[in-house]
């Protein structure tokens, strides 16, 4: 049991990282396209937008797909409870976004949003179908088939996006973008997810599940707002262009963070789930995964900082404000998917009720701290305030994670420490060596060089075991 569920577990953070960082690096290149191409302004257009379609979202899957992991035997009549619900609650979503169009366009005062927000809420209609589906091969870990599906999703929607920026349509590119993508994941699901939905409609399963979804649901929306919060405040305190240039700063912290919590996400619930009887058990392979993550999110999120101009570099010097904010960001987006680890070990236990109070304390916070700097000092000050609390936010999960398990503080600064300071010396030494270099180019390659190998040279030197177990699963080579 022990082997297979390591061997399970390998293989699923293997097939999760392929797909992250395919993902990832066709985002990169599409991103860097569409940035040339597009304003500041233009982004911030539909960067306006994405806290409607995220709670919009969130409300659409209601907490369902974590229900059905959860679940000791997911049925038939389970998941076609909850493809109708998805489906139906997408319909009346976009009933009443529909009609919200000319107040969200008041509100920023941008009259194009009208039109805009109800072709980019269309993709709720996309989602809706694809909720069971996606609940299906997040159950039954199928990283691989997703792995294909986000590829062949991004390399379409980015070639429709592209060429409508080509033709002039602005930040229309950008909603047919997402539009293209939903439409193209949903077809994947279909092709590999050997479930189908029936035609009878019955929701008596959903009361059943409710009493656990519905806590995630209200925290998967807390989440989508925290997530978006400063992009709709700012929409309103200062210019589309602001909007935007914070909008491309939090993208690329996003893609940086989004590489490993992706990969964690993607087996830690299922995995912890599984051996949530065995307590002891379930605490090393938790800490085990934490220290995992750690060394992973450290020197990707502070290296992406150190070289942030590639901003200006890539995208041209329209994008320059949003170099320094994304340097602030990836301070907090090292600790993001270590905060994405918590809350799936309070989910594994089925404390869905402490998820969700958590995160309503957190942006209960966050809230505070925009009042409290909205007036003053202004966007990059709100911005490091955030990344301040975001940061400091890791000491609540872990002493509510202390009185769930007996998690020890000790322990978790055992397993994080070395590899966050030994990502701040590697990242801090590959600055100074390059400060005299002039050339962005090359200082910017230099500076991811140096850091990867002095980060790995520590790594082998201090003798990190997480780390030769994972140089010899790549290798397929017997761990000892």
């Amino acid at each position: 049991m022990g082997e297979s569920l390591k061997e399970r577990t390998a293989k699923g953070l293997l097939w999760g990282a392929v797909n992250n960082v395919t993902s990832q690096l066709l985002s990169v290149a599409i991103g860097i396209v569409l940035g040339r191409m597009l304003s500041p302004a233009e982004y911030g257009m539909v960067g306006m937008l994405a806290i409607f379609t995220a709670i919009a979202g969130s409300l659409q899957e209601s907490g369902f797909t974590a229900a059905l992991t959860n679940m000791k035997q997911a049925t038939h009549r389970d998941y076609n409870a909850v493809f109708w619900f998805s489906t139906l609650m997408s319909v009346a979503l976009y009933g009443v976004l529909y009609l919200s169009a000319p107040l969200i366009a008041d509100y920023f005062r941008q009259p194009g949003l009208v039109p805009l927000s109800r072709l980019v809420f269309a993709s709720l209609l996309m989602a809706g179908l694809g909720t069971a589906h996606a609940a299906y091969m997040f159950r039954n870990m199928m990283n691989r088939e997703k792995a294909l599906i986000g590829f062949a999703a991004l390399a379409g929607s980015g070639i429709v996006g592209i060429a409508l920026a080509l033709g002039g349509y602005s930040y229309w590119s950008l909603a047919w973008q997402q539009f293209a993508y939903i439409t193209i994941v949903n077809l994947g699901r279909l092709l590999y997810v050997r479930w189908h939905p029936s035609l009878h409609i019955d929701l008596s399963p959903i009361r059943r599940m409710f009493g656990f979804s519905s806590k995630i649901l209200l925290t998967n929306i807390m989440n989508q707002a925290n997530s978006n919060l400063l992009s709709f405040v700012f929409g309103r305190l200062f210019t589309a262009g602001a909007v935007g240039s914070y909008t491309q700063a939090a993208k690329w912290n996003l893609m940086g963070h989004s590489l490993i919590t992706g990969t964690i996400q993607q087996v830690a619930q299922p995995v912890l789930a599984s051996i949530n009887d065995e307590e002891n058990r379930q605490l090393q392979v938790f800490r085990k995964m934490l220290r995992f993550t750690a060394m992973l999110s450290m020197p990707a999120l502070f290296g992406l900082g150190l070289i942030a101009d590639f901003i200006v570099l890539l995208l041209g010097d329209h994008w320059a404000d949003s170099v320094m904010l994304l340097r602030i960001l990836c301070v907090s987006g090292a600790f993001m998917p270590i905060h994405t680890l918590y809350q799936n070990l309070f989910i594994s236990h089925g404390r869905s009720d402490t998820y969700m109070w958590c995160t309503a304390a957190q942006i209960a916070a966050q809230l505070a701290v925009i009042v409290a700097f909205s007036t003053r000092g202004g966007l990059g000050l709100m911005v490091t305030a955030y990344t301040v609390l975001m940061v400091s936010w890791t000491a609540v999960w872990q002493l509510l994670a202390h009185r769930l398990t007996g998690l020890r503080l000790r322990d978790v600064l055992k397993d994080i420490l070395p590899f966050m300071l030994a990502a701040i010396g590697c990242t801090a030494a590959a600055y100074v060596g390059t400060a005299d270099i002039s050339q962005p180019a090359l200082s910017i390659a230099l500076r991811i060089l140096i850091t990867a190998v002095l980060y790995i040279l520590v790594m082998k030197i201090s003798g990190a075991k997480i780390f030769d177990e994972c140089i010899q699963f790549l290798f397929h080579r017997k761990t000892t």
